[in-house]
């Protein structure tokens, strides 16, 4: 089986960032698939399970509700390793582009008050929300991209290198 594209990024090296993981062409329109990675993998502790459910309706709430952006997005959600999430959008923007957007929705995610959607009604766990703890993490992501808004190096995924031998085998150096 061939290795998925999102496995062959060097998460040895990884960053916290924002980076496009993957474009799709599907027939008359394109989605383009964005890491947002607030964690370095195996090397910092991994984002609280219910600070990551809190951000994960937060932020998906202020994504569907920016006049602006909308009707391009088509999903956001956590990465299973906890370090960081997906947004999948119509159409193909360099990761810079989506810079001032999640930037603004982080830094929104400081003035909540509640969660929106943590119901019974409204979501699979709602009991399991830690809006404290979601406003930490943004607030820790928003610093870190104030900090390092010129350092092309937040928005460049490192890839692992790929070794193919003469017979076609491949090897990773992850």
């Amino acid at each position: 089986m061939e290795l998925i594209q999102s496995f062959s990024v060097d998460h040895t090296r990884i960053i916290p960032g924002i980076f496009t993981s993957r474009v799709d062409y599907l027939g008359d329109y394109t989605v383009t698939t964005y890491d947002i990675r607030l964690k370095k993998p195996n090397r910092e502790p991994v984002i609280d399970v219910a600070a990551m459910h809190s951000l994960e309706h937060l932020i998906a709430t202020f994504l569907r509700n920016d006049p602006v952006w909308k009707d391009e997005v088509v999903y956001w959600g956590p990465m299973g390793c906890l370090t960081g999430f997906y947004l999948i959008l119509k159409g193909n923007r360099a990761p810079k582009e989506l810079y001032p957007l999640l930037l603004s929705a982080f830094k929104a995610v400081d003035s909540a008050q509640e969660v929106p959607g943590a119901t019974a009604v409204n979501c699979g766990h709602y009991l399991m929300h830690n809006l404290a703890m979601a406003k930490h993490y943004a607030n820790e992501f928003t610093a870190y991209l104030e900090a390092n808004a010129e350092n092309d190096t937040i928005f460049e995924y490192p890839k692992a290198e790929r070794l193919v031998t003469e017979d076609g085998q491949h090897f990773y150096d992850s």
